[in-house]
């Protein structure tokens, strides 16, 4: 009787760690680009926990948006399976993980236009490129040097860890230097919001951010952002580690992401799809 009583006890524990190990949850570590990581990458993610809840899988995720460069160092250091990034990693960036034994792989999930928004209340209609080099670089800084609206120039950017950051001064300034009055925000929200408060404000985004109430985006060179050809289009990607597999969950979470369903996602934050 007793030893019964020891065979129950044993198979009862048996099937109660098989449950909490079939219960387990599967973590997934994004780090990287706001412009990814505000929006797009949160609600994609979401998505991919419904679908994975229909199959038993508990999935959670640990998502820092705190920019491209952060995005690329921790994949370098291993602190995230997967990065977000709005630019190409630097030379220097891939130097160093090779050094670590990083091989950095960039996989496009989406593309994006950087758009250019002033205050809702702006009589311009319309930007040049070669107006808005001048405008983020210091040459102009008042309104009165472009149009009929005059008043000082409050131009808004990105930090310095914003893979934007360092895209919009490549194609939009001919990399020159950012102006000393321009004024850095953390993300794209902070800058929409400056500008839509601001009549004087200017300002750069990506798609998902140029419904902001109080705001209007400028074509440039008579581009609309989403328009094949436009001059400040660029890729959004996933970064990760090629010299060693992911796990099979991250895995999963790429193919969802550029999946159907996952590219209908990307489109619904209004970022364009790569299909």
């Amino acid at each position: 009787m007793k030893t019964k009583t020891i065979l129950q006890a044993l198979a009862t524990s048996a099937a109660i760690l098989f449950v909490t190990q079939a219960a387990a949850t599967e973590t997934i570590v994004i780090k990287g680009s706001d412009t990814l990581g505000a929006k797009m990458v949160p609600q994609i993610a979401e998505a991919f926990k419904a679908q994975m809840a229909k199959k038993g899988v508990e999935v959670a995720f640990e998502i820092a948006a705190e920019g491209s460069s952060t995005g690329v160092a921790s994949v370098i250091d291993g602190t995230a399976e997967i990065g977000m990034s709005s630019r190409d990693p630097k030379a220097k960036e891939v130097a160093k993980a090779k050094s670590k034994g990083v091989d950095m792989q960039t996989i496009t999930v989406a593309k994006d236009g950087i758009a250019l928004i002033v205050n809702e209340s702006s009589p311009l209609t319309e930007i040049a490129l070669e107006e808005i080099g001048m405008i983020f670089s210091g040459d102009v800084t008042d309104w009165s040097a472009i149009t009929a609206q005059t008043g000082s120039i409050s131009a808004y950017t990105r930090n310095t860890s914003s893979g934007t950051y360092a895209v919009f001064q490549k194609m939009a300034m001919s990399s020159r230097d950012y102006g000393s009055d321009t004024q850095k925000m953390a993300g794209n929200e902070q800058i929409a919001s400056e500008v839509a408060s601001n009549p004087n404000g200017i300002g750069y985004v990506g798609l998902a951010y140029i419904n902001t109430p109080g705001v209007k985006v400028l074509p440039v060179d008579g581009a609309q952002p989403d328009a094949k050809g436009y001059p400040l289009a660029r890729p959004l990607y996933y970064l990760t580690n090629g010299s060693k597999p992911l796990s099979p969950i991250a895995q999963e979470f790429i193919d969802f992401s550029l999946s159907a369903e996952g590219q209908k996602i990307v489109e619904r934050v209004h970022f364009l799809s790569i299909n």
